[in-house]
């Protein structure tokens, strides 16, 4: 419905929707009509070539607007040409005729009514009011005329097609309509403005300012302009199924555009699509499906946002009814007095496509479906057409519905009449599948009211289509809006919405997937279904055009692998107990869950001021670059591994080294505390892990675990988990020996995973239920520990992953490597989610599941917003790579080790 509230001329009754389906408006002249029958009357008015018609609209408002199909025309002739040797007759310059056995009589009265078909023989005079040869018109006329009496639609089109593409050849761009005389012109090339139905040939200007249009025929403006740093989106557009349309936004949040161009060469369309994106400072393409889709997830946009944006992601326009965008269908009780939202009786299953909703009609269907031939398809109308977005917007768009319907209303009864009805026909009708429209969702309810009073009919029983009958639970029109709304946004709505994308944008849509779950559409619908420019036959590959853009076609595919679930305010309370450093979690112990409160509110004001670090104290403490840090509870003591071999002691308080151990000469490669702070454990590329007593200030055992180097460890409830280049991660029970160092621990060996590359990090879930690993290829796998298998393998990274961990909730996993990228895996589906480039090596993070602080080759320290996909700040750090980093739990203490051979302790400011 916002295509309907574009600015539209003032006192102008004509219309491009007055002109056929795939008809042109060449040229207009301003004239006077003659009928014979009416004596020497003139009226003056506005004349339009068409390439199938010419429409005469008349100054008077009571006079009806004239369409001549120039197929019902028997003659068309110069009147100067005919009479010019007659000396009785005057004024014959600048006349033609036109006898015709048909005319539509169009807005009779200035009312919108179904046009009024006159037949006969009718002979029409008309004087131009311009010096303009009446024989150039008449010359356009037959040669047009000899187009729509062709007798195959695919010659017409051609005729047509070389008509306009030669009156385009022949015009150029008039630069006079630059709106500054210093505007540089970039490009100049043909193209069409779609709108809904209709299209508008004429030639399109990109200057170092200014995108123009300027319309063939002048309407509805000689030029059609729009600053480019007006420009806030602009979207790449399929325009039956070919690559040729650019759709431009002026606003951040509007549902229809400024203006839609259909190329006829995609290569145009692109020059100018990256020539205008220099020209946005936040480009909306950057957006992905699935940077919008981790914004929804973590509740950032509405259920009804986040489907208006895959919608525009997947080339659904308003200016394209055959691609219109679709929303589902949600209630599914339109009887009850009153809406419980908390029955799931309530709601459709989201699960299954429309037409999958009722047993016993896809049984019927599946029987057709099986007997059919390739290619086969399960339904023979699609979810989403011109016509059945008209049929909902038919009370606010009645020219459209006029224009579809060749100038009638459809049949009274098969009007939208009824929401109850309209459900129910959707569950039973053999041919109705049809989803819902974002009007069902807006705030606009005038398209359920017949506010403009139009005579539809009478239906069976002889009742008048009026306004769209409600359930008994909506008040009004406003009412029944605001509950759909309501709904849409449920918690389980909520909960269920990635089941329907998966139908409609996701891995659902097509295949295999969508046989299994009976989705499969004509392939005419679908992307890539026809190769139109491989059809040499005219007619053939207008037929296929024709029924492509009323059939109705299939959102672009945007999801391959099944689609998250949103996290709701029910599963964000299931954890929120974690710690923030990437290599070890420990549980928080119950002595400390009265300060859980009081430790999220520290959390979030340090990560909210995280970008404010400041360096405090550096300390140049090994003869190699550190590797890993640890630090006691009570944050005394801090201790660090390098690969000098060393594992060292830092004393806080008294800002010194107090100790330095080495339990080999090959350097160290992480190190954790347990849980008392007696025991610091470390891992070393001798294959070997080393247990340290603190109190005692020896080795107090040794592990040999791997077959490689140990890479990465990572302790919970008494067991071990190690990570080895030998291409294994180890799960072992452990219980260390007592800090008298006189009994040998107990290790015990419980899984042995194995992967297909040296393994360089891993991390534990808070909950410690699941693993995840990188490799040194940078291969991501996920693990159940309980089961000891893989929930997914990801191929993530181009190089070695250096880092990763889970969010706080769990639900994502961060990874960072050699490649320069972080990398967002959603841990319920296995799906990449979002890769966010930083031009250099990162080494390693911490993170709050929104915002990211990285460790970079650099030195610096970044932050990263990670919903907006951008770094928001780089803080100067070490003078070589930061290879290491650990926060506590409040996020209050940051310290970080580098290739320069320090650790640095940061000050958060508040």
């Amino acid at each position: 419905m916002a295509f309907i509230k574009k600015k539209e001329r003032p006192r102008e009754r004509f219309s491009l929707l007055h002109l056929d389906l795939e008809e042109y408006y060449f040229e207009q002249h301003i004239a006077y009509i003659l009928k014979s029958n009416t004596g020497r009357r003139k009226i003056r008015g506005s004349l339009k070539v068409c390439s199938k018609s010419m429409i005469f609209e008349p100054e008077p408002l009571e006079e009806p607007i004239i369409k001549i199909p120039l197929r019902d025309c028997t003659q068309i002739e110069g009147a100067e040409e005919k009479e010019n040797r007659n000396p009785f007759v005057e004024n014959n310059v600048g006349r033609f005729s036109v006898k015709c056995k048909q005319v539509y009589l169009i807005k009779e009265h200035g009312i919108v009514t179904p046009y009024r078909i006159v037949r006969g023989e009718m002979d029409y005079m008309f004087q131009l009011d311009t010096v303009v040869k009446a024989a150039d018109i008449v010359q356009t006329l037959l040669q047009l005329h000899r187009a729509s009496c062709l007798e195959k639609l695919g010659d017409q089109t051609a005729m047509i097609t070389a008509i306009l593409q030669s009156r385009l050849a022949r015009s150029s761009f008039d630069k006079n309509r630059f709106q500054n005389v210093s505007e540089v012109p970039h490009m100049e090339c043909r193209a069409e403005v779609v709108a809904p139905l209709v299209t508008n040939p004429g030639l399109v200007c990109i200057t170092d300012q200014n995108l123009y249009f300027q319309p063939l025929n002048e309407y509805p403006e000689p030029v059609i302009q729009i600053k480019l740093h007006d420009i806030r989106r602009i979207y790449k557009r399929r325009h039956g199924l070919q690559p040729l349309g650019l759709e431009v936004f002026c606003t951040e949040d509007d549902l229809c555009s400024d203006i839609y161009l259909k190329f006829y060469k995609s290569k145009e369309r692109d020059e100018i699509y990256y020539y205008i994106a220099t020209f946005l400072e936040n480009h909306i393409t950057e957006h992905t499906a699935e940077s919008y889709m981790l914004l929804w997830q973590r509740g950032h946009i509405s259920n009804y946002q986040y489907l208006l944006h895959l919608n525009n992601l997947a080339d659904r326009s308003c200016n394209d009814l055959s691609q219109y965008p679709v929303f589902p269908w949600i209630i599914a009780d339109y009887t009850s007095p009153e809406l419980d939202l908390n029955n799931l009786e309530t709601f459709r299953d989201v699960s299954k496509a429309v037409g999958a909703l009722n047993k016993e009609r896809l049984e019927r269907l599946l029987a057709r479906y099986r007997e059919m031939p390739d290619p086969k398809f399960m339904f023979g109308s699609h979810y989403s057409s011109p016509g059945y977005v008209l049929f909902y917007l038919m009370r606010v768009a009645p020219e459209y519905m006029l224009c579809v319907h060749n100038g009638k209303y459809d049949n009274a009864d098969r009007m939208f009449n009824s929401i109850a009805e309209t459900w129910k026909n959707c569950l039973v009708g053999a041919t109705d599948f049809k989803e819902l429209i974002p009007e069902f969702f807006g705030n606009d309810c005038s398209f359920l009211r017949n506010n403009m009073k139009l005579e539809f009919g009478k239906r069976q029983g002889g009742k008048m289509v009026d306004d769209v009958e409600l359930p008994p639970w909506a008040s009004d029109a406003d009412d029944f809006l605001q509950k759909n709304r309501d709904a849409l946004e449920s918690q389980y709505v909520s909960e269920h919405l990635h089941e329907w994308i998966d139908l409609i944008f996701g891995y659902k849509q097509r295949g295999s997937e969508a046989v299994a779950v009976h989705n499969v559409f004509h392939p005419l619908t679908y992307e890539g279904g026809v190769d139109l420019d491989s059809i040499q036959d005219t007619n053939e590959k207008v037929a296929m055009l024709t029924q492509i853009l009323e059939f109705g076609q299939t959102p672009k595919q945007l999801f391959t692998t099944p689609h998250p679930q949103r996290i709701t305010p029910k599963f964000q309370s299931m954890s929120r107990t974690t710690s923030y450093s990437t290599s070890v979690t420990e549980p928080g112990s119950p002595s400390e869950e009265s300060f859980e409160d009081l430790t999220e509110e520290s959390r979030k004001l340090a990560w909210s001021n995280i970008s404010k670090l400041k360096m405090g104290c550096q300390h140049k403490i090994h003869k190699e670059a550190v590797t890993s840090i640890t630090v006691s509870s009570n944050g005394s003591s801090v201790f660090t591994t390098s690969l000098d071999s060393t594992l060292k002691m830092f004393s806080k308080e008294s800002n010194a080294l107090q100790r330095s151990m080495s339990f080999s000469n090959m350097p160290l490669s992480s190190c954790l505390m347990l849980p008392g702070d007696t025991t610091v454990v470390c891992s070393s590329w001798d294959n070997h892990i080393y247990f340290y007593s603190v109190a005692y200030g020896r080795r107090q055992d040794i592990l040999m675990g791997h077959d490689d180097a140990v890479s990465k460890i990572c302790w919970r409830d008494n067991r071990l988990y190690t990570a080895s280049w030998d291409s294994t991660v180890k799960i072992w029970t452990c219980n260390p020996s007592a800090p008298s160092g006189t009994k040998r621990s107990n290790f015990e060996l419980l899984v042995e995973l194995e992967l297909e590359a040296g393994v360089n990090a891993i991390s534990l879930n808070p909950a410690g239920t699941m693993l995840v690993s990188g490799t040194k290829e940078g291969t991501v796998n996920i693990w159940d520990i309980d089961a000891s298998k893989t929930l997914y393998q990801i191929e993530c990274q181009s190089d070695i992953i250096n880092d990763i961990a889970f969010s706080p909730d769990s639900r994502h996993v961060l990874t960072a490597g050699n490649d320069g990228f972080l990398k967002l895996i959603d841990v319920q589906t296995g799906m990449l989610v979002s890769s966010l480039p930083s031009g250099e090596e990162q080494r390693c993070f911490v993170w709050d599941g929104n915002t990211i602080l990285s460790g970079s080759k650099s030195g610096d320290l970044l932050v990263w917003d990670l919903i907006a996909g951008k770094i928001t700040d780089r803080i100067k750090g070490h003078s070589g790579a930061v290879t290491c980093m650990w926060m506590n739990e409040q996020g209050s203490t940051l310290i970080t080790g580098g290739e320069d051979k320090q650790i640095i302790f940061w000050n958060p400011i508040y």
